[in-house]
């Protein structure tokens, strides 16, 4: 095993050392193309991964993000937006470029159990498990897999919907992509002499597509060509693109771009290290000066800056804050990662960090067993799961359980209806005086729950983390010291979002709500 892992790392090596080397003379696509003037003016929409309104309300406050202070000031600052659930990017993005919840939209999370194919899908969570699933697997599964494959083809994306409007849309280095026209991506040669991907691999996108080293836009966009800046995957590499498409006078009707750099600051100092947004800042600033002032670049564009996601501390003490689920093994045949699904394996663990998934193979392992196993743990906010009777929720300082369904005779903030009954304080539900119900520590929580609920095949459990601690399975990353995100606490579902060059804001300050102001504004 430990000869696989270090041939596996140093096979990496030498495919990075290539790719790197290659990207000096990544092709560039052809723009000239897509000239077309937009019929309303251009919406940049910024996702800012791991975007907190505290510390970014302090990075503000001490000088040290002046381009979201401008924006703020010019325009609408929004605290407190829901996020999607499980509170991770592809699910998050899922949801904010479909409007719906992953019961919709079919893309569970980081990873997951794919039924239908009989293994654990992980879009590249950590490293070692990266190493242990395959690297091939899992670049197959982020670049073609997740947007042709995994993600419902019964919903439409905002890409989708803008196309039958003969509306062109851009992509920058989005997780989530999906659109009508095909690519032909730029795979470096010694990946595919490792037949790692294809080297006449396509994809299906937006008419404008970005994908780091795989697909750019500016011929001078050099931001990839260091092996530590992420093959083009970084901010720097997403603003440099977007100033290139305004500056050529082709920002197409909506852009997207991606900065995924904060996101590794938080889990790595904690929520309220402000290094990565003052960065993130200054990447922000780049596009801002597209034009000759800040002021002028906002006549000419609507820009939104959202984070995607919070992040909650957790702990130092690895005994006490890790919450190790591999130790199911010693009494179930829990299934070894990177190994095939074999048919005594009774137990498939799918972990996101604060939140996991786990999948029952066997029959005879009940629901009742299960959670009876993992409920005296104080760490454990609750655990959830369906049946015929509707979706039912246990926690371990309850003696009942929460159940509900869609379409009740009760309604909540959000004009959804649902059936509910038993102890409304595991998810920390009210009723206010006009019989609506209210949400506390769990923000839009039933929607959320019911669509991870609901999100894909099988028999499974949700399992969720208290503030302050993480799940692993085999291999999963850890965040001593650090953050993660993944559950459905207000503390990792509630970020800003700054919206500045238009006066309006979605109907409710949800994700899900974001597709149809988008295509309202890009009128």
């Amino acid at each position: 095993m430990i000869k696989k892992i270090v041939m596996t790392l140093i096979g990496l090596g030498l495919i990075l050392f290539v790719i790197n080397w290659y990207g000096f003379s990544t092709p560039t696509n052809d723009i000239n193309s897509q000239k077309k003037n937009p019929t309303s003016k251009p919406v940049v929409f910024i996702i800012m991964d791991s975007l907190m309104d505290k510390p970014l309300q302090k990075a503000i406050q001490e000088g040290r993000a002046p381009a979201m202070k401008f924006l703020s000031e010019q325009g609408q600052y929004l605290d407190n937006v829901v996020t999607s659930y499980p509170t991770m990017s592809v699910t998050i993005d899922s949801s904010l470029l479909t409007g719906t919840y992953a019961d919709e939209h079919r893309l569970p999370g980081l990873v997951w159990f794919n039924q239908d194919e009989n293994r654990l899908v992980n879009y590249g969570s950590g490293k070692m498990e990266v190493f242990q699933i395959g690297i091939k697997q899992v670049l197959n599964d982020n670049i073609s897999n997740l947007n042709q494959k995994h993600l419902s083809e019964d919903i439409e994306t905002i890409y989708e919907n803008l196309d039958k409007r003969g509306e062109r849309s851009a992509s920058v280095n989005g997780l989530v992509y999906r659109g009508n026209q095909t690519h032909n991506l730029h795979v470096p040669k010694i990946a595919s002499g490792f037949n790692l991907i294809s080297d006449n691999a396509t994809v299906k996108g937006p008419p404008m597509l970005s994908m780091g080293v795989l697909s750019q836009f500016s011929p001078d966009n050099d931001s990839h060509n260091k092996v530590w800046q992420g093959l083009g995957l970084n901010d720097a590499f997403t603003a440099e693109e977007i100033k290139y498409l305004t500056q050529e006078n082709s920002l197409p009707t909506f852009t997207l771009g991606y900065f995924p750099d904060l996101d590794h600051q938080v889990h790595n100092h904690g929520p309220m290290d402000l290094k990565g947004i003052e960065e993130a800042d200054q990447h922000l600033q780049t596009i801002l000066d597209s034009y000759p002032t800040w002021e002028e670049t906002l006549e000419n564009m609507t820009l939104i800056v959202y984070g995607d996601s919070a992040q909650s501390e957790i702990g130092e003490d690895r005994t006490e804050s890790i919450i190790d689920l591999t130790t199911l093994s010693e009494k179930y045949q829990v299934s070894k990662l990177g190994e095939p699904i074999s048919k005594t394996d009774q137990v498939v663990l799918a972990v996101n960090e604060r939140m996991a998934y786990i999948n029952l193979l066997d029959d005879e392992v009940t629901y009742s067993e299960m959670i009876s196993d993992l409920i005296g743990d104080p760490r454990i906010e609750f655990i959830s799961w369906k049946d015929l009777e509707g979706n039912h929720v246990s926690a371990q300082n309850s003696d009942g359980k929460l159940t509900f369904r869609p379409d009740g005779v009760y309604t909540d903030l959000y004009d959804q209806s649902w059936d509910i009954s038993g102890d409304f304080s595991i998810l920390d539900i009210a009723m206010n005086d006009q019989s609506e119900i209210t949400y506390g520590d769990f923000p839009d929580g039933l929607a959320r729950l019911h669509g991870a609920l609901h999100s894909h095949k099988g028999r499974y459990l949700i399992i969720d983390a208290k503030p302050g601690y993480e799940f692993v399975g085999e291999h999963s990353p850890t965040h001593l010291g650090g953050a993660g995100h993944g559950s459905l606490h207000a503390k990792d579902s509630l970020t800003p979002m700054i919206i500045a060059g238009t006066d309006t804001q979605p109907k409710f300050k949800r994700i899900v709500d974001f597709k149809e102001w988008l295509l309202e504004i890009t009128r």
